[in-house]
């Protein structure tokens, strides 16, 4: 075949195809065809695995299984490591000024339930504080408040949130040095001022595992009683010495709970809010369960926490 045939079947293609785009060639669909596909699969994230596991995982006991599982340290301890961690990354709470305020660089509040503090004309730093509400015994809402252990830079903001909360107690789960700073003082010895609010010390009571003080709360003409309990004898990332101690305070603080006026969240914080503040309020709840059902739900319960809090 020589060069000119082989050129004019070329032209002659193209011509076709530019006859085709022109055809009068029409296209049906069948729409009832579409009911026949595969349903599109959607893929979740890491973080959607999380969250799906801590709002779904649940391990009821009744008081004889809870008794039993208390002697297998082995089989809580793997119950425990399945929980999922619930990190918070900095990227999520682009507020400037924010790290100033976060005694501990990773350990940062969740965003969806973080408490805001409400102040006239504020900039948005100045409504942070490394707090969540956490829900309580049936998923009751905004039951307690978990926060880090005060700094010197955070103080107002913390008597502010008291303030705003209208919170009835505040439970301090450290000591304010284990070797290191874990909280400053940030409660007066007898009367000080804090920003806008004026407190005194009205009564103090030593028990033999904690401390209750009766603080007078004043913000201009208006004046409220908080009770502040410090428990000490909680050593960092360990238990305290008898279960006791710890149901003694729980008891404690529901007697001072049922007499106060205030009726928002308890505050409970330890040092960076999240280890014996969690443990606490896990403890308060699983009581309650265990005094109106019998049984108790722990895995539940952490679960809970670690979607409130970081954890």
């Amino acid at each position: 075949m020589d060069k000119a045939t082989h050129s004019n079947q070329e032209v002659k293609k193209h011509v076709r195809l530019q006859d085709r785009r022109g055809s009068n060639v029409s296209l049906v669909l069948d729409m009832s065809s579409l009911s026949n596909t595969e349903p599109i699969v959607q893929i979740s994230t890491p973080r959607d695995v999380t969250v799906q596991f801590l709002n779904t995982a649940s391990h009821v006991l009744t008081q004889k299984m809870l008794q039993e599982w208390s002697c297998n340290l082995e089989e809580l301890q793997k119950e425990f490591a399945k929980i999922p961690s619930n990190f918070i990354t900095p990227e999520e709470l682009n507020i400037p000024g924010r790290a100033a305020k976060d005694r501990y660089k990773s350990i940062l509040p969740n965003p969806q339930s973080r408490v805001c503090l409400k102040r006239v004309n504020s900039q948005e730093e100045e409504s942070y504080i490394n707090a969540n509400y956490i829900r309580g015994y049936a998923s009751q809402k905004k039951t307690y408040i978990a926060t880090q252990g005060p700094m010197l830079n955070t103080v107002n903001d913390f008597w502010t949130m008291v303030w705003q909360e209208e919170t009835p107690l505040i439970v301090m789960l450290t000591k304010l040095k284990e070797r290191k700073e874990k909280c400053i003082c940030y409660w007066p010895e007898r009367e000080a001022s804090y920003g806008p609010f004026r407190i005194q010390v009205q009564d103090i009571w030593e028990c033999d595992d904690y401390t209750i003080r009766s603080l007078s709360l004043q913000f201009k003409d208006e004046c409220r009683t908080v009770k502040h309990i410090v428990f000490s004898s909680w050593p960092d990332q360990r238990t305290p010495e008898s279960a006791k101690m710890l149901l003694h305070l729980i008891l404690e603080v529901e007697k001072i709970l049922k007499a106060s006026q205030n009726k928002g969240p308890i505050v409970v914080h330890c040092s960076a809010g999240i280890g014996r503040t969690g443990c606490f309020i896990a403890t308060q709840i699983g009581c309650q369960q265990l005094k109106d059902k019998g049984e108790v739900d722990i895995l539940g319960i952490v679960c809970q926490l670690r979607i409130d809090r970081y954890g």
